[in-house]
């Protein structure tokens, strides 16, 4: 399959983790086992660079994007896995980051906005039609709350426009923009062609579950990309196959797991704290997994939010079936190795 095909499938694509030792430097040995870990846990796709990544490992006192996109693009050499850059920032940086994912063979990459805010609806699609020509882009609308713009429907419906747009990542965490991008993609004509993903951390099984009706063709969100599948991934996995097979009324089962799968990612992401806490939580995760050594951040005042390592205790004892922590521990030393 080509990229097109692989994306309009539905895949799994795990926002990748940043693995740091105690002196908060890069660990080699348990970022290349992130990287096993999200190929052997059934993931079509790995995201690399992104939020879940911590921008800062672009911040020249670090120097992490380079090493960090190249480990990952060396676990995923000899799969089919689609390798997904984050790129951000102004022309010339955005530029030389899509670029860099060129020369390491990275398939597409995550384009993000934030660092336009404020330009018109023009100068965003120029952007981005100046980033396609170096590698076909995903579209992103990041939640504001994180760093993200208000992108109207008209930005969308424009975009959709772009030949080499082959998907769109839609994480505002807001109901109303998620169906702006919906119906701008359905009035396009081209969603035979721009794969939707669900970035909406807090309503992933209910985006996959649902069929966009404005009166037209019909649009599906095919897949996830997402912090939440950057742990226990083997079961979204599972949780993604499930709602692929789901056609007229959905399980009342299937509509309970949605509930609880956005309860354990309101521990994880901390949105009563703004998500202050939410690459921490995902760290956390992954350490009691033994997937990380700690949960440090760049940042060192990047950590825990006030209560919520007991929330992670709580969703964590309440919701045994959304984890995969038998199989990680079974093949953990293996992806160590």
């Amino acid at each position: 399959m080509n990229l097109r095909q692989k994306l309009l499938s539905g895949l799994v694509i795990p926002a990748h983790p940043l693995a740091l030792n105690q002196e908060r430097k890069l660990d080699e040995r348990r970022q290349r086992a992130l990287t096993r870990y999200y190929l052997a846990a059934g993931a079509g796709g790995v995201a690399v660079g992104v939020h879940t990544t911590q921008f800062t490992i672009r911040n020249p006192k670090h120097s992490l994007l380079r090493p960090v996109l190249e480990l990952a693009a060396e676990e995923m050499r000899e799969s089919e896995t689609v390798k997904i850059a984050g790129v951000c920032g102004r022309q010339g940086q955005a530029h030389d980051e899509a670029e860099l994912a060129a020369r390491l063979g990275y398939d597409a990459v995550l384009l993000s906005l934030a660092d336009l805010r404020g330009e018109s609806i023009s100068s965003l699609i120029d952007h981005a039609r100046s980033i396609a020509e170096i590698l076909p882009i995903i579209g992103f609308y990041l939640q504001s709350s994180v760093g993200g713009c208000v992108l109207p429907y008209a930005f969308w419906r424009e975009l959709a426009e772009l030949e080499n747009l082959v998907a769109i990542k839609i994480a505002p965490f807001n109901r109303y923009q998620t169906i702006d991008v919906a119906r701008a993609v359905a009035d396009s004509g081209r969603a035979h062609q721009i794969a939707l993903y669900t970035g909406n951390d807090d309503h992933i099984l209910l985006d996959l579950l649902t069929e966009f009706d404005f009166g037209g063709p019909t649009v599906r969100i095919c897949g996830g990309l997402l912090g939440q599948w950057a742990v226990w991934t083997k079961t979204a996995a599972c949780h993604l196959e499930r709602a692929k097979q789901q056609a007229g009324s959905v399980p009342s089962g299937l509509l309970t797991l949605a509930q609880q799968l956005t309860d354990a990612n309101a521990a994880i992401f901390d949105p009563v704290h703004d998500f202050r806490g939410c690459i921490p939580g995902i760290h956390e995760i992954l350490r009691r997994q033994g997937l990380l050594e700690g949960r440090w951040c760049l940042d060192r005042d990047e950590e825990l939010s006030s209560g919520q390592i007991e929330e992670i205790d709580r969703v964590t004892k309440a919701y045994p079936h959304l984890q995969d922590d038998e199989f990680v521990q079974e093949h953990l030393d293996e992806w160590l190795g």
